[in-house]
């Protein structure tokens, strides 16, 4: 519908253009002219406005001269008349449609998208779309707010080329400082996880990220450079495939890595999000996920929040709704663990005044999946079920549990900062995997659109 109106908007606007200059009182000449013809001339605010009108297909140049100044121009004519000025593809009358309609064809998207993300949030917070909806969201405004920008200066379609083109240029100079600071935040970050913890793969994903950071910006100046020293392509011929070949590496990489980003910071609204999500006070069971005992089988401290936690959420439902649950600890024995971590949290229970009864163990399980399935099938598939854990790993959990097709709700409790950093990193991996349909989708959709703009950009210059 945008294309079609679009389209009859410029054809009915485009055959006529109105040229401004301050050569006042010009002498007008004309080179290959019955391409275009005056039909109107006036001085506006001390600016010359000549109205031309396209006769036919073709192109003509203008020279305008009096005995202070002089301007050159060239008006094209295309198909049903358009006429565009001093470059094939440049601005023209009504031109600013073409700005208009991207910006209004992105919003659009962008509803779909939104309602989409809406109605899985509705459905069930735990879902690895959720987190691929907001990234693309994000990127989609991104991409109005550069369209948005080129109003203001809109001169012809190569002005929304080089708009992107000139972004992604603009984006290298800033992401090198800025991953910079992130890579050394992440690493160090990182670093206290494995002090705190142990040395894992797992906890070595942050210290991954953090040199990826450092390495991706340094990539096109790599690729420049390979360009130039092996004299692949001649990268300073305007009329030669060259640049072009550049640009698209180099718009390419950074709107995708762009992209990258922004479903990583919609791995973190969602994580976040998914930590401060309070579940309802009808809950018949609750699932507190062990995660390692002290030597002597007490509780660690974070094990001891989660339980707390639990504890915590019981209380207040009893008192909203006098409805009372049951604890579902859950925890096998580890190799250097003296009892299953859910009896020790049993242990805890009791000692926080919750009668033995309303206490069912869930002693077999080795991990977080193990946990939610086995607990599940010892509440008997109920659906007014939640669980507690840390409050980075409620994400985690609830995804893991939707993976299962179990409906449940979970709650966090507090814990050190340094273990979000991977927490977001892992859950930020597990999306790209997850839903790397659309995912891939995306980029190739960047990178025929990237194609597109050069192609037209490489063959305007070569007219």
């Amino acid at each position: 519908i945008l294309f079609v109106f679009s389209s009859i908007f410029i054809i009915i606007k485009g055959r006529t253009y109105t040229l401004k200059t301050r050569v006042i009182n010009a002498d007008i000449k004309f080179q290959n002219n019955g391409v275009v013809k005056i039909i109107d001339k006036k001085v506006v605010n001390d600016k010359l406005e000549i109205k031309f009108k396209s006769l036919k297909r073709g192109k003509a140049h203008i020279e305008l001269m009096n005995d202070k100044a002089g301007e050159l121009h060239i008006l094209y004519v295309h198909c049903f008349g358009i006429i565009t000025i001093d470059e094939y593809l440049g601005s023209f009358t009504g031109d600013h449609i073409i700005p208009i309609s991207i910006i209004i064809l992105l919003f659009f998207i962008l509803l779909i998208f939104y309602s989409s993300y809406k109605k899985s949030i509705k459905q069930n917070i735990y879902q690895y779309k959720n987190i691929a909806y907001i990234g693309i969201m994000l990127f989609l405004i991104l991409l109005i707010v550069i369209n948005y920008l080129s109003l203001k200066d809109y001169y012809g379609l190569l002005t929304s080329i080089d708009y992107i083109i000139s972004f992604a240029s603009f984006f290298s100079f800033i992401v090198l400082p800025l991953s910079a600071i992130v890579s050394i935040f992440v690493t160090i970050s990182n670093m206290k996880l494995i002090i705190k913890e142990r040395l894992t793969p797992k906890n070595m994903l942050g210290l991954f990220l953090g040199i990826m950071f450092c390495i991706i910006p340094l990539l096109p100046d790599r690729i420049y450079y390979i360009l130039m020293k092996k004299q692949i392509v001649n990268i300073y011929n305007l009329n030669s495939p060259g640049p072009y070949v550049y640009d698209f590496f180099e718009t390419l990489f950074f709107l995708s890595v762009t992209y990258l980003e922004f479903v990583l910071i919609g791995t973190i609204i969602m994580g976040v999000k998914a930590a401060l999500y309070k579940p309802k006070y009808n809950k018949d069971y609750i699932i507190i996920l062990g995660c390692g005992l002290k030597k002597d089988g007490t509780l660690t401290p974070l094990l001891k929040g989660r339980v707390n936690r639990a504890i915590k959420f019981r209380n207040n439902q009893l008192k909203k709704t006098g409805k009372d649950l049951k604890f579902i600890p859950s925890g096998g024995k580890g190799k250097d663990e003296i009892i299953s971590e859910a009896e020790a949290i049993k242990n805890y229970l009791l000692e926080n005044g919750i009668k033995e009864k309303n206490i069912i163990i869930e002693d077999k399980s080795k991990n977080t999946y193990e946990n939610i399935k086995f607990s599940n099938q010892l509440a008997k598939n109920n659906s007014n079920m939640a669980f507690s854990t840390t409050n980075y790993h409620v994400l985690r959990a609830g995804l893991i549990a939707t993976s299962q097709n179990i409906n449940i709700e979970g709650m966090g409790s507090n814990t050190k900062s340094y273990f979000w950093i991977n927490a977001f990193i892992r859950e930020f991996i597990g999306t790209l995997y997850s839903e790397k349909k659309k995912h891939i989708t995306i980029i190739i959709t960047i990178l025929v659109i990237i194609a597109l703009m050069l192609i037209i950009k490489y063959y305007t210059a070569n007219i």
